[in-house]
């Protein structure tokens, strides 16, 4: 082998080796990931029971049932809604017709199993998507930034 097939032969062995270690990377990467989703999208989307994830919206109204140590509850973004199973302490500020984050995965018959509830932590705070569907829905008050009771 002379010195330019040599040299050929490790700069193709080199990339080969930074192909593998980035495709790696990415695949680490994409299973750590937690994505967000309100109901609806998780209506309009199949999303596997073997996928984590996060669901925000509003806790509705009358849905919070306790029973010991598990909370089951229905998150909506006023267009879908979704039940959602905890085990678990609630945060203090968890109550009904407020914004919450529950990150966990689906069950796979449309319960949303959640291992972790976080509550809004003050009257502004309201994710993203939220605040869109109430404005859409016409239940958003600009001057309060709150959904109508």
């Amino acid at each position: 082998m002379t010195r330019k097939q040599r040299r050929l032969y490790f700069v193709l062995l080199g990339m080969l080796a930074l192909g593998t270690a980035t495709a790696l990377v990415l695949t680490a990467i994409n299973d750590t990931l937690v994505y967000f989703y309100t109901p609806a999208d998780i209506q309009a989307k199949h999303i596997g029971p073997d996928r984590r994830l996060r669901v925000g919206g509003l806790v509705e109204q009358g849905s919070v049932v306790k029973m010991g140590e598990t909370v089951r509850f229905t998150v909506t973004d006023l267009t879908a809604t979704l039940p959602v199973t905890y085990t678990g302490v609630l945060p203090d500020l968890f109550r009904e017709g407020q914004g919450v984050v529950a990150e966990g995965r689906l069950d796979g018959k449309g319960m949303f199993l959640a291992s972790e509830v976080l509550a809004k932590h003050d009257e502004k705070y309201m994710p993203k998507e939220v605040s869109e569907a109430l404005k859409k829905s016409g239940r958003w008050q600009e001057e309060e930034g709150q959904a109508k009771k």
